[in-house]
């Protein structure tokens, strides 16, 4: 059974697979990456629709069948991995930070299936298990650059709502001199989500940091700042 769910996740994939889709999407990547050519809304329409053949199958089985998808490298196959992966989030248990650790380090190799996991997945588990924010730091202190990304970007949308602001300045002290523009996009994104609902104290840390910050994570810091304050946060 678990051959042939994969088995038909594979053939949905080549039976939409566009050649131009695929072109273009390798435009942005600097790195190498594996492409079927899907447009990702069909992604999540595969990912969705074989995901109702397995739902009553154990957290376990399914994050086996995740673990399968991510180790062939395909960005594709990543995608519906970090869809099964979040659709599972009401089922979370600590022990579960392990299993997203390991997807990180051992398959992650861009930055769209290093967000679409961590974004989701990894996001939605430490507002269960704020505890585990401990491990995102001592991620960002990896010589691992999508340890170093993930970090920041798995408070992504909890930064947005307001929550952890301590966590998010902490991270952005770890990452703040990286030279990784990957990594620097990240935590400037991280500061940009945190800042619309705490855009003082973004806007101060920026301030206070701005000599040490790369322009890259400033830009994407300030992003959506008013334009006062971006002015006087680009200042030299």
């Amino acid at each position: 059974m678990k051959e042939d769910i994969i088995s038909d996740v594979r053939n949905d994939l080549l039976r939409n697979t566009d050649e131009k889709t695929k072109n273009s999407g390798k435009r942005f990547f600097k790195e190498e990456v594996k492409l079927y050519g899907v447009k990702t809304a069909t992604v999540g329409k595969i990912a969705k629709a074989r995901y109702s053949e397995i739902k009553d199958k154990s957290k376990e089985e399914i994050f086996a069948l995740c673990e399968e998808l991510w180790a062939s490298g395909y960005m594709e196959e990543s995608f519906i991995a970090c869809n099964w992966s979040y659709f599972l989030h009401k089922k979370y248990e600590p022990s579960d930070f392990a299993t997203f650790e390991g997807w990180v380090e051992k398959y992650v190799s861009n930055w769209a299936s290093c967000d679409t996991l961590c974004n989701h997945t990894i996001g939605d588990y430490v507002e269960q298990y704020p505890e585990r924010i401990k491990d995102l730091k001592k991620w960002a202190r990896s010589t691992n650059r999508w340890m170093k990304r993930a970090a920041a970007v798995t408070l992504i949308l909890p930064a947005r709502k307001g929550m952890f602001l301590k966590d998010v300045l902490e991270i952005a002290d770890i990452l703040l001199r990286d030279e990784d523009d990957l990594v620097q996009k990240g935590y400037g994104w991280m500061l940009k989500e945190a800042s619309k609902t705490h855009q003082k104290e973004i806007f101060d840390y920026i301030i206070k940091n701005k000599e040490d910050m790369p322009r890259t994570a400033l830009r994407y810091a300030i992003e959506k700042m008013p334009q006062d304050l971006r002015k006087k946060a680009m200042e030299k």
